[in-house]
C-alpha cells in the first residue's frame, strides 16, 4: 500500500472517530427531548440550545468532511466498510461514560466488524477483470431505496419505543447511504466542469437535502429510544446502500472468481453481524440514564 492510500485510509479511520463520537454525543442530548417532538422541527430547534449536542453535530460534521475526501479519493467500496468502525470507537466511547462492563460479547462483536471491513477491503484490492454495469441512468435505484426509507420511517411513527426507533434508524441509515453517493457525485462534477456547475446541475442540491433528511430521522431515532436500538440500523444501512449505489450507478467492479466472491459475500455478513453484536452493547444503551458532571440539565 502506498503512501497516498495509506493517508487516505488514515483519514477515513479519523473520520469514524468523530462520527462515532458525535453519535453518542447526540444521543444523549436527543434522548432528553420530550416524545412528542418526534419527526417535528421542534425537536432539531430545541437540540440548538444543548450545548453537548452542539459539541456532537459538530464532531459529525467533521466526520463527514473528511469522509467526503475519503470518497474522493477512494471508491464507495473501500470507504463505506471503514467508516462502520465508527461503531467501535462510539462502544469505546461510551464504555467509561455508562460506567458499563465491556463484555466478550462486544469485543468479539468488534472482532468480527474488522474482520468484515478486513474481507471487503482485501476483495477490493484484488486487480482480476471484474463485472462492471454502472450507469447514471441508473440513478432512479436511489429514489426506489429512499420511498423504502420513508416507508420504515412511517411505520416507525406508528409504534412506539424501540421499534419505533429501530424503524427511523432504517430510514436515517437508508438516507445517509443515498448522500455518500451523492457525495460522490458532486465531487465528480466539481473535479470535472468546476466549482460553477455546482449551482447548475442537480447533485449539489440532492446532496443538502440529503444529509438535512438523514440528520432530522437520525435524531429522531435518537429520541425515541436508547442508542442501541437505533444505531445497528443507520451503521448497517449506510454502507449496504453506499456499496449498491457504487455498483449500480458509478460502475464499481464486482469481481467474478469465485474466491473473491465468496470473500465480498463473507465480509457484507461479517459487517452487519459484527455491528449488530456491537450495537447491542450495555454501554450504549445506559448512556440513556448518564449525566455527565460538567453540563448541568437543560
Amino acid at each position: 500500500m502506498d503512501i497516498d492510500v495509506s493517508l487516505d485510509y488514515g483519514v477515513t479511520l479519523l473520520a469514524a472517530l468523530l462520527i462515532g463520537t458525535g453519535f453518542v454525543l447526540q444521543q444523549h442530548a436527543a434522548q432528553r427531548e420530550p416524545d412528542s417532538r418526534f419527526l417535528r422541527l421542534r425537536l432539531i430547534t430545541g437540540l440548538l440550545r444543548s450545548p453537548r449536542w452542539l459539541v456532537g453535530i459538530g464532531c459529525m460534521v467533521g466526520g463527514q468532511v473528511l469522509a467526503a475526501w475519503s470518497i474522493g479519493h477512494l471508491s464507495l467500496a473501500f470507504v463505506e466498510p471503514l467508516l462502520t468502525t465508527n461503531l467501535v470507537f462510539a462502544l469505546v466511547i461510551a464504555v467509561p461514560l455508562s460506567k458499563a462492563s465491556l463484555t466478550v460479547w462486544e469485543v468479539l462483536g468488534a472482532a468480527v466488524l474488522i474482520t468484515g471491513v478486513a474481507l471487503l477491503s482485501a476483495s477490493r484490492s484484488a486487480k482480476p477483470i471484474g463485472l462492471s454495469f454502472g450507469s447514471v441512468s441508473h440513478w432512479f435505484v436511489a429514489a426506489v431505496i429512499a420511498g423504502i426509507a420513508a416507508l420504515a420511517v412511517h411505520a416507525g411513527l406508528r409504534r412506539q419505543g424501540r421499534s419505533r426507533a429501530l424503524l427511523t434508524g432504517v430510514g436515517a441509515g437508508l438516507v445517509f447511504g443515498i448522500q455518500d453517493a451523492l457525495t460522490r457525485q458532486t465531487l465528480e462534477i466539481l473535479q470535472s466542469s468546476g466549482i460553477s456547475a455546482m449551482f447548475t446541475t442537480w447533485a449539489p442540491y440532492a446532496l443538502v437535502g440529503a444529509g438535512a433528511i438523514g440528520i432530522w430521522l437520525m435524531q429522531s431515532a435518537f429520541n425515541a429510544g436508547p442508542l442501541n436500538e437505533s444505531l445497528p440500523a443507520i451503521s448497517a444501512g449506510e454502507p449496504l446502500v453506499g456499496l449498491l449505489l457504487g455498483v449500480i450507478v458509478f460502475g464499481d467492479r464486482i469481481q467474478v472468481t469465485p474466491g473473491l466472491l465468496a470473500m465480498q459475500a463473507a465480509g457484507i455478513v461479517a459487517l452487519v453481524v459484527g455491528v449488530i453484536m456491537v450495537a447491542r452493547a450495555p454501554a450504549l444503551s445506559q448512556l440513556r440514564s448518564w449525566t455527565p458532571p460538567s453540563i448541568p440539565h437543560p
